[in-house]
């Protein structure tokens, strides 16, 4: 299974009143983590994606997040992420973030392949998953 680090640094902007993360950051990080995997395997961006097979990228459809501990600014985070299950349709990505050897949380987002469903442009559908991408992050 191929893991990919994506590093974050803790802004003082990303912190509440109690000068810890904002919980939706996290989500944010995850998002760019999830991007950010893909493109370090070698999937080109969305954009040529979909000009060349009509996939538009990798949208959430469910997430289950655990907190562990609390993060502040000037922490360095570091955001491991990989596929723990392919499906037909979707698959499992996991992530887990870290301040050096603390768990600060950890989180799965189940995601389709997902394409523009006939000329609704607000319209999608999940597609099966390219064998080329699957293939480029196993």
């Amino acid at each position: 299974m191929k893991e990919i680090i994506y590093t974050v640094r803790v802004e003082f902007g990303d912190c509440d009143p109690a000068r810890i993360v904002w919980f939706p950051n996290f989500f944010r990080w995850i998002d760019a983590s999830s991007r950010n995997f893909f493109v370090k395997c070698g999937v080109p961006p969305w954009h040529e994606t979909e000009a060349a097979t009509g996939m538009i990228g990798t949208p959430v459809v469910d997430t289950h997040a655990r907190f562990v501990k609390t993060a502040s600014y000037g922490d360095t985070l570091q955001i491991h992420t990989c596929i723990a299950e392919w499906r037909g349709k979707s698959f499992v990505q996991r992530h887990r973030i870290v301040r050096e050897d603390d768990l600060i949380m950890e989180c799965d987002e189940v995601r389709i392949f997902a394409a523009r469903r006939g000329d609704d442009a607000t319209g999608i559908r999940a597609v099966a998953i390219p064998e080329e991408i699957r293939r480029l992050c196993e």
